[in-house]
């Protein structure tokens, strides 16, 4: 049910392998991605535009105590011009934690990009532990990680609405649960799961279920921003 509604959100044009399918390895495993490549993943139409978003991340990475120069690394690429002339072309290799920045500060209203501020959240999150730590989790302990992270989503998104001015919280809430679940509040989802009194519905949610719900909050969070 739940990828049925996320494969409708993003209009059967979007998914994971949007950013995957563009990741690179280097000679030791580390995971990269070109900025060109990632540019147009996004939708820009103009490079420039994107390198506005690229000095906001590097300003954030920088403010944040981390070593920029280990987060990005400028490479000249052939580019072939229409005479076919060869022109060498500004790029960078990226690392997953300076495109999860640049996410941040890319055009919230692009349902591409609020894919990617969940993809890379999940992705740079994981490095609070080690990926071989990750893998080797059971599936319930995978779940209980992604649970982690959409409780804190979900801690940070009552703020931001909070300070938007909303006062029903449950009423928000519910309008979110709505959008991604064919009209169910969370009481109708609470019944249909058969929960307990007190019982939490994040407690009793699948890794794609998870997933979808981590999507719904980054995409409302950014509206709202």
């Amino acid at each position: 049910m739940v990828n049925k509604i996320v494969n409708k959100v993003l209009n059967d044009k979007y998914t994971d392998n949007t950013f995957e399918s563009i990741k690179h390895l280097d000679d030791y495993g580390t995971e990269y991605w070109y900025a060109r490549e990632l540019s147009k993943a996004l939708e820009y139409s103009d490079w420039r535009n994107f390198l506005k978003d690229l000095n906001k991340a590097k300003a954030a990475c920088k403010n944040s105590e981390f070593n920029v120069d280990e987060q990005l690394v400028e490479v000249n690429k052939l580019s072939k011009r229409n005479n076919n002339a060869n022109v060498n072309i500004q790029d960078f290799k990226l690392s997953r934690y300076i495109c999860y920045l640049i996410v941040q500060n890319a055009d919230p209203s692009k349902e591409v990009v609020a894919l990617g501020q969940t993809y890379f959240a999940i992705q740079t999150r994981k490095q609070e532990i080690t990926e071989q730590e990750y893998e080797t989790l059971s599936d319930d302990g995978k779940r209980f990680y992604q649970r982690k992270l959409a409780k804190q989503g979900n801690y940070t998104l009552q703020k931001v609405a909070s300070s938007a001015g909303f006062k029903n919280m449950a009423e928000f809430h519910n309008a979110g649960y709505r959008g991604l679940y064919n009209g169910e509040t969370a009481d109708d989802i609470f019944k249909r799961k058969k929960l307990r009194y007190r019982e939490d519905i994040l407690d009793n949610m699948n890794e794609d279920e998870l997933v979808a719900n981590l999507f719904r909050i980054n995409q409302t969070k950014q509206k709202l921003i």
